[in-house]
Parts: structure tokens; C-alpha cells; sequence
């Protein structure tokens, strides 16, 4: 697999991730450690696009 093609699956998840967030937090019953582990992953993707945008 590519760096970019790896980049762009990690940007879809990223996408992935938002959205499930969003929609979670919209629901009244909500669950927060979902929300915050889906947050943590979603950061930790985040940080990983980063990192190798930058090489």
C-alpha cells in the first residue's frame, strides 16, 4: 500500500469516526465512554495523518 492510499484510508476513517460522534452525541441516550473512546481513537488518527504528512 501507498503512503498516500494509506493516508487516504486513514482520512476516511477520520471522516468515519466524526460523524459516528456527532450522531452519538445527538442521541439522548448517548453512552460517554463511547463518545470519548471514539474521540481518543479519532485524535489518535489524527495525529497519525499528521505525522505522516509530514514526510
Amino acid at each position: 500500500m501507498s503512503l498516500s492510499s494509506h493516508l487516504q484510508e486513514l482520512k476516511k476513517k477520520h471522516a468515519h469516526l466524526s460523524t459516528s460522534v456527532e450522531t452519538l452525541q445527538r442521541s439522548p441516550a448517548s453512552d460517554d465512554l463511547e463518545i470519548a473512546r471514539l474521540k481518543k481513537e479519532k485524535l489518535m488518527l489524527k495525529e497519525e495523518i499528521s505525522r505522516l504528512s509530514a514526510t
